[in-house]
């Protein structure tokens, strides 16, 4: 009978563990976290590029005003 109680115990002790683990919990935070940065990284990239686009739209037209 104390062998059957040691394989039960253990047994659960398995089954805790894998239904404890965080590995899947590890890999969905970082899943997460690189979609949020990658978001981040977009809009910067969008906002900077229409800025970048007017500065030298603004910069030609000086540089045009010049020749005239």
């Amino acid at each position: 009978m104390s062998s059957l109680m040691l394989s039960v115990v253990s047994y659960i002790a398995g089954l805790k563990d894998r239904l404890t683990s965080e590995k899947g919990a590890t890999a969905t935070e970082y899943s997460l976290l690189v979609a949020f940065i990658a978001f981040a990284i977009i809009i910067g990239v969008t906002f900077f590029g229409q800025q970048l686009s007017l500065w030298f739209n603004d910069l030609g037209t000086t540089v045009s005003n010049w020749a005239n």
